[in-house]
């Protein structure tokens, strides 16, 4: 596979620079950006779900296509699926990326405290809007 990157948009744990390195990712270019009209939904991990009005925050990172398939290949990630997405950077500039989100939603029963704390940190760390923050459960 080449080295050519592509845009992604990590909304969860993997905007967390140094969790992506931690996966031996080396993702380039990052900015803080949104996606429209999907929901932030936390089960085991985050996923995004289709939601008019709604608005998820993260981060959008250039990797490979090799970083992108060793990080959804990790276990616990293997049902995620690719999505293109157009995410708004917080500067103005849309950018078309890889979004990927479970085939399934989480049950409404599915929680993961921990998860959303851990989340809530590091949207804080970005300076992410804070009502975004709160909103995280």
């Amino acid at each position: 596979m080449s080295d050519r990157r592509v845009d992604g948009f990590f909304y969860g744990l993997f905007m967390d620079i140094d969790i992506l390195r931690e996966a031996d990712v080396a993702p380039v270019n990052p900015r803080r950006a949104y996606v429209d009209n999907f929901a932030l939904r936390i089960g085991q991990r985050a996923t995004l779900l289709p939601s008019s009005g709604g608005r998820a925050y993260g981060m959008v990172f250039a990797l490979t296509h090799s970083e992108l398939e060793r990080l959804y290949t990790a276990p616990g990630l293997e049902q995620y699926r690719p999505e293109a997405v157009l995410a708004q950077s917080l500067e103005g500039t849309a950018v078309p990326a890889l979004c990927y989100n479970l085939r399934e939603a989480p049950r409404p029963d599915e929680r993961n405290p921990d998860y959303a704390r851990r989340l809530q940190r590091a949207l804080g760390k970005l300076d992410f809007p804070q009502e975004y923050v709160a909103s995280v459960s």
